[in-house]
């Protein structure tokens, strides 16, 4: 028994020394443990399954809490802890990590702090604690974070550097590539493959495609040396050889870029320049003024062949290419330089023209002899002289010469008679001579301002008979000048004058008003105007006479007449052989006195223009005509034929008036024939006017007598007929012709006979 209980005994000392020895162990264990977390850069949360939660101090004051939280409800107290949308996060993520064992990693960042933190969580170990607990780790990620933003925004400006390089170089109009350290091609551009026909950049690539032959010797010297190497080498683009200059640049990383730049245009320019350059001296040789260039060492590189006429110098010297004082004082020794007193400060003064900016100089050379010279100096770009000589003498001379025209012309403008203004295209008044301004009486003050036309004119409206008249030279003006039209007018003054004026367009777009006093012609056209109507009064009271007379002669007439006739037929007894004679001559002379009182009624009748409109028929017309001539014509033996045609018709008109026209023709023809003779009346007519034809065979007339042969009361020599003394029939026949609206003419030669043509419109 006591062995048992010593056995007992030992087997408790024993226990208790292990489990001293275990605690011990435990507890070392526990201190090592705690320091690695106390010196972990993670903290941890413990959130049990009941939503319980516990957490280092350093972690709550990570999250700015003054209280260790007791819930995930905690995290987010509203004036510490984790920002709502965070909290929210966090408390998603660790739920669905108790229900579904689903780890994960969110960054939170606590409340009023630059601080973020990256939370990592994952079910916790069985050991841990009960089932449904999340371990949660948070990480201070504010640094790393930091570098990350930092290194991803140099990623991206990196990358986006690299991406606009790499646009750059595939939009870049000229071939670009880059080797490889072998001097193999690792990348090219559209530009590259489209110049090797190469379809793609890979496939180019891939088979190697040169753009030039032998390209590899510069690429090479430029990886070796270390040196940029430039080459102007041929090559075969789009079918057409090109010159290219091709550029090989080595990098740091051993591989070589390149890019090749077409200069075959450069290489035509270049040529064109000079051919340019070689048809510019031949043009300068063809002008007629002198030029001269000068390097920028002062010497003369070219002259034209007018420069050598122009100061007498030869070409042999010429061609040592003298320097420019050289040149200034050969031109001296010719002559050929103003006198200066000072010549070698003249020519150190034209020296600097050289050093001058690149404006022209110009300057006038008066040389002995009278010869004038335009003198332009241009400095060029390279630092040469341009010098241009131009003789400009006959210019000179014409200059004066029409300085003094201009003098004659202002002389001449302001003492013509007549008033002259000459106005612009705006309106103003910009000449004027002494006689404007003493017709309009205005004052030189006012015309000194070149006031414009409608205040020329308000100004003018009082000097006028009609104010309202002055408008009209504000309107003939602007018809010169904008419409471009010459019209003109006449004026009444105040005082009695009377102007004639014109607006006459000039070719510099300016327009001239002329004003010609016609006060005096108006006086006597006035004074002939009333003369005029006076001797209308007094030939229409003797026309009134006339045609009084007449009508009273008839009584008188009719009484001789009947009384005659009764003598002559012995109703007063058998009458003497003589007896029987004179009543015979009373009676002729009677019908010779009646046929001409006759004559003066249809004149008189005719100027009053009584006339009787109706439908008149040509052809019974010329026949009764001719019937009432035909017994004047019988007694000579006359063939009176009358010819009407089918197309002679009808006119309106009076039908005696037109009758007595014709009978009055064909009277005038009949008595100016001898016996035999023969007369022809013809009558035609087309769709507008009737033609009546009268012609004979007569002896004709003189230019002078047919010129009169319609003027009233003509000599008697033109009436061809004895019982025609005073010539009314023609005339008679003109008025009774122009009152229907027709014509009527006379064709005569002496000898030929006479055609009279008469025209009435239907």
């Amino acid at each position: 028994m006591l062995a048992l209980l010593v056995g007992a005994a030992g087997w408790a000392l024993y226990s208790g020394l292990a489990q001293r020895s275990a605690a011990r162990a435990a507890r070392d264990d526990n201190g090592r443990l705690w320091a690695m977390l106390s010196a972990s850069p993670a903290l941890a949360m413990t959130v049990r399954g009941d939503g319980r939660t516990e957490a280092s101090g350093k972690l709550i004051d990570w999250l700015g809490l003054s209280e260790p939280p007791r819930s995930l409800g905690d995290l987010d107290p509203g004036h510490g802890g984790i920002e709502s949308d965070s909290a929210a996060a966090f408390t998603q993520a660790v739920t669905a990590a108790q229900r579904g064992g689903r780890p994960f990693r969110i960054t939170v960042r606590a409340r009023g702090s630059q601080r973020l933190l990256l939370a990592v969580g994952d079910r916790a170990p069985a050991a841990l604690m009960a089932p449904g607990g999340v371990l949660v780790w948070f990480f201070d990620a504010t640094e790393m974070q930091g570098e990350v933003h930092r290194l991803t925004d140099e990623r991206d400006r990196l990358h986006g550097a690299f991406e606009a390089l790499t646009g750059l170089i595939e939009a870049a109009p000229m071939p670009m590539w880059y080797r490889m350290p072998d001097l193999s091609l690792a990348m090219v551009n559209t530009a590259y493959v489209r110049a090797v026909d190469g379809g793609d950049a890979d496939r180019t690539v891939d088979r190697g495609l040169e753009l030039i032959e032998g390209p590899v010797a510069g690429a090479a010297i430029a990886r070796d040396t270390g040196q940029p190497q430039v080459a102007a080498v041929p090559a075969t683009i789009g079918g057409q050889r090109r010159m290219l200059r091709v550029h090989d640049v080595p990098l740091g990383d051993g591989g070589i870029a390149g890019y090749a730049i077409d200069i075959d245009d450069l290489e035509q320019a270049r040529s064109g320049i000079k051919r340019f350059g070689v048809a510019q001296r031949a043009l300068l040789d063809r002008l007629s003024a002198g030029v001269a260039q000068f390097a920028a060492d002062r010497t003369l590189t070219f002259c034209n062949q007018p420069f050598r006429r122009l100061f007498a110098m030869r070409q042999e010297w010429l061609a040592d290419r003298p320097e420019f004082d050289r040149v200034l004082e050969r031109m001296r020794e010719a002559k050929r330089l103003p006198e200066v007193r000072d010549f070698p400060g003249w020519k150190a003064e034209r020296r600097d023209w050289f050093r001058a900016a690149e404006n022209a100089i110009e300057e006038n050379w008066h040389l002995p002899g009278g010869t004038h010279l335009r003198v332009v100096a241009q400095p060029l770009p390279e630092g040469g002289l341009l010098l241009i000589f131009e003789d400009r003498t006959e210019q000179v001379q014409l200059a004066s010469a029409r300085d003094t025209l201009l003098r004659v012309r202002t002389a001449t403008f302001d003492n013509l008679f007549e008033a002259l203004g000459v106005f612009a295209a705006d309106g103003r008044l910009q000449l004027w001579n002494t006689k404007f301004r003493a017709v309009w009486g205005f004052d030189i003050e006012f015309l000194n301002q070149h006031p414009r036309v409608d205040a020329l004119a308000r100004e003018a409206a009082g000097r006028l008979a009609n104010p309202a008249r002055a408008a009209l030279i504000g309107e003939l003006v602007r018809s010169a000048t904008v419409e471009r039209l010459q019209r003109g007018g006449r004026v009444a003054f105040a005082d009695g004058r009377h102007f004639e004026f014109a607006a006459v367009p000039l070719p510099d777009g300016n327009a001239l008003l002329t004003m010609i006093d016609i006060s005096d012609s108006r006086r006597i056209e006035q004074a002939l105007r009333d003369r005029n109507d006076a001797l209308e009064a007094a030939d229409r009271v003797k026309t009134a006479f006339v045609a009084n007379m007449s009508y009273e002669l008839r009584t008188p007439l009719t009484s001789i007449q009947g009384f005659a006739e009764m003598l002559h037929g012995g109703f007063a007894g058998e009458l003497s052989a003589s007896g029987t004679d004179y009543a015979e001559a009373i009676l002729t002379s009677v019908d010779r006195l009646s046929v001409l009182i006759d004559d003066v009624l249809d004149l008189t009748q005719s100027e009053a223009g009584v006339l009787e409109r109706g439908p008149v028929d040509l052809e019974r017309l010329a026949h009764e005509a001719a019937e009432a001539v035909l017994p004047i014509a019988q007694p000579k033996r006359i063939d009176l034929a009358v010819e009407v045609q089918g197309s002679a018709g009808a006119v309106t008109g009076d039908p005696q008036r037109l009758k007595k026209a014709v009978e009055h023709l064909l009277r005038h023809a009949v008595g100016g024939l001898p016996e035999g003779g023969r007369v022809l009346l013809h009558v035609d007519g087309d769709a507008k006017r009737a033609r009546i034809v009268v012609s004979d065979d007569g002896p004709g007339m003189d230019a002078d007598t047919a010129a009169r042969a319609f003027d009233r009361f003509a000599q008697g020599q033109i009436a061809r007929g004895s019982d025609r003394a005073l010539g009314l029939g023609l005339p008679i026949a003109r008025q009774f012709v122009e009152a229907h609206g027709g014509t009527i003419a006379l064709v005569s030669e002496p000898g030929a006979g006479t055609l009279v043509t008469v025209e009435l419109p239907r």
